[in-house]
């Protein structure tokens, strides 16, 4: 018995077919049964091939977007100064560690709203002095905040 393939353009991740937006090709009763009346993918035809290289050129377009502002964001970051004022010890040592959630709430004092969990730490700041710490803002743009741990 022969087994005939279709053409079809998937509309969300498959498992072991395929990501959302490339093309395929699948048994006729697989297209016709399952994936195109449970809108997982569609037919292969002029429409919807156009249909799919405007949403690529949208998607693109959205991606320099967020890097356009990644990178203004950067500069921005770049001038900035932050300065947190602690409580000390005698000899210095700080009562309680700065932390990477600790550097976000004094961003957002100065208007910038970063997730912590974009500020690189790899241990938590426990002294004074004057650091430069990495916050990763887009994934191909990391800047850095120099921080200026000071006593009260």
């Amino acid at each position: 018995m022969r087994s005939f393939k279709m053409e079809v353009i998937l509309n969300q991740d498959i498992d072991r077919i395929g990501k959302a937006g490339y093309i395929v090709k699948v048994k006729n009763g697989f297209a016709r049964n399952f994936l195109i009346p449970n809108g997982l993918a569609v037919p292969v035809t002029s429409a919807n091939l156009k249909k799919l290289e405007q949403e690529k050129q949208q998607k693109t377009l959205q991606l320099e977007k967020v890097k356009r502002e990644a990178e203004e964001l950067k500069a921005k970051l770049a001038r900035l100064s932050l300065t947190i004022t602690v409580l000390v010890h005698e000899e210095d040592k700080l009562y309680a560690n700065i932390t990477s959630q600790d550097l976000a709430a004094a961003l957002k004092e100065e208007g910038f709203n970063i997730d912590k969990n974009s500020i690189v730490l790899d241990e938590p700041i426990k002294s004074l002095g004057i650091y430069e710490v990495p916050v990763n803002l887009h994934p191909e743009i990391l800047a850095k905040i120099k921080v200026w741990i000071v006593k009260k």
